[in-house]
């Protein structure tokens, strides 16, 4: 059949589902999806490496599956892009940096080999700022990839590569990652959906430098988790790459999510907007509490209520921080003087912290979890702000908020707690500001309660109107 134009916008379990009903061959998928990349990445910088010879080799494997000559698995012949930060067996990943440039990774991370395991062919992999460490996404590999909504604007970090793929059709499913919301910003920067899982569900090992083990606050607060343009793909997604792997040690097995088995009107939400330092701008306000009130409508109980949430902004930079940039700086080495301005000035060793004092940091960053999942037995679910702006130019360190400057990494504060109490975290399109740019309304579950989440997503996706295409 021929592969038309809205089909690289369908949601990715109907391609699942046309693959498995002989509507269209994974050959012909595969190849119209590079051509599609081939066709709009040159203005956006989205995908960064192609893999076109072996996704060829594996959608004819799929296509002998889905004749009747295999065994079909849930996600067979699907084409989908992965993080750059994410390795893969046989496909280079740089994370950004010229000392990785042409790293080639001998093996899958987990996450990766469960979507192979399930039938899925990686066809690309997706720009990120350097190291992963910014709300851009420029690095010296690669250069800038630009927002879809906005040429002369930012699609976020550090997912911001996979988060302008997907919403220009590149690809129908992708994978991610967050340390403080680099899921989540992109995916309210560019208009799509993603989520960060609970710390603990998803193997986080593959991601990041090769090495066997991360820093403890990478560890303890960053997660892999998927991306895409519907609530449904993230729950298909997360099914199949969660659960435990010997490569990290604390993740723990997990029932699949069946959000629809969730009875809606017995969940009771909590709304805000305001908190920390640093505003909300008054678009993003209105857009919140908006989708508040059309939740409402729904039967989904909604309350304006504070979450105690301002000290896991706080807790996120002294744990991030306790070790004063040594362990980073002494692992990149030499490496450092490849890099870019802005890797560098963050960059900067300085004094640590003592064992004590990092303890009393640790101690004080579980005592506050405590009192969070107290509030949360009332409130299950918080909605809430992504980001404290909509996507910024190219370039900025200050956002502007209303006629007043902020420095770019304050305005983060919504996703930053959420990682630091490792609750699942997902981002659903909202509205969009006074300029056209997308807005994400946030909503973060219990620990594990990603059930309720997608729930609640996709109700949010259904009343306020979801994805919709980028001007191209």
């Amino acid at each position: 059949m021929a592969f038309s134009d809205d089909l690289f916008f369908a949601p990715a379990h109907k391609l699942a589902a046309m693959l498995r009903a002989r509507d269209v061959s994974s050959v012909e998928m595969v190849d119209a999806f590079i051509e599609r990349i081939e066709s709009v990445n040159h203005g956006l910088n989205a995908v960064v490496t192609l893999v076109e010879d072996r996704a060829a080799r594996e959608a004819e494997e799929s296509d002998r599956r889905l004749s009747g000559k295999g065994e079909v698995r849930p996600l067979e012949g699907l084409p989908i892009t992965i993080k750059d930060s994410i390795i893969t067996e046989g496909v280079r990943s740089t994370w950004g940096m010229k000392h990785f440039e042409h790293h080639v990774a001998k093996q899958d991370a987990p996450t990766v080999a469960r979507l192979r395991a399930a039938g899925a062919i990686v066809i690309g992999k997706t720009n990120t700022p350097e190291m992963t460490m910014d709300y851009d996404c420029d690095n010296p590999v690669f250069g800038q990839t630009n927002n879809p909504w906005s040429r002369e604007r930012v699609p976020g970090g550090s997912s911001g590569g996979e988060a302008a793929a997907l919403a220009v059709g590149m690809s129908p499913l992708g994978m991610g990652s967050d340390f403080r919301g680099s899921i989540r910003v992109p995916a309210h920067f560019c208009g799509i959906v993603g989520l960060k899982p609970t710390w603990g569900t998803i193997p986080g090992s593959g991601h990041m430098a090769p090495s066997v083990a991360a820093p403890p606050p990478i560890a303890h607060m960053a997660t892999i988790g998927p991306m895409a343009r519907f609530v449904d793909d993230l729950t298909l997604a997360y099914n199949v790459v969660k659960g435990p792997h010997p490569s990290t040690p604390y993740t723990v097995p997990t029932a699949d999510a069946h959000p629809e088995k969730i009875d809606l009107k017995k969940v009771r939400c909590a709304i805000f907007t305001d908190a920390c330092n640093v505003p909300v701008s008054s678009d993003i306000r209105a857009a919140i509490e908006r989708a508040g009130r059309e939740l409402q409508k729904m039967g989904i109980v909604v309350e304006a209520v504070k979450p105690p949430i301002d000290d896991g902004e706080r807790l996120w930079w002294e744990y991030n921080g306790a070790d004063g940039n040594q362990t980073m700086v002494a692992a990149l080495g030499e490496a450092l003087k490849l890099s870019r301005d802005r890797l560098r000035n963050f960059a900067v060793a300085g004094e640590g912290k003592s064992a004590a004092e990092f303890f009393k940091i640790a101690m004080e960053r579980d005592a506050w979890r405590v009192q969070l999942a107290e509030f949360m037995e009332r409130y299950p679910i918080i909605l809430g702000p992504t980001f404290c702006v909509t996507a910024f130019k190219h370039g900025a360190t200050e956002v502007d908020i209303d006629g007043k400057k902020f420095p770019h990494f304050l305005a983060g504060w919504p996703v930053a707690w959420g990682n630091c109490a490792g609750l699942p975290g997902l981002v659903v399109p909202c509205g969009k500001d006074r300029e056209g740019l997308p807005i994400g309304l946030q909503i973060n579950g219990r620990a594990f309660g990603e059930e309720t989440v997608l729930a609640v997503a996709k109700a949010a996706e259904s009343a306020l109107g979801g994805y919709q295409r980028p001007p191209m």
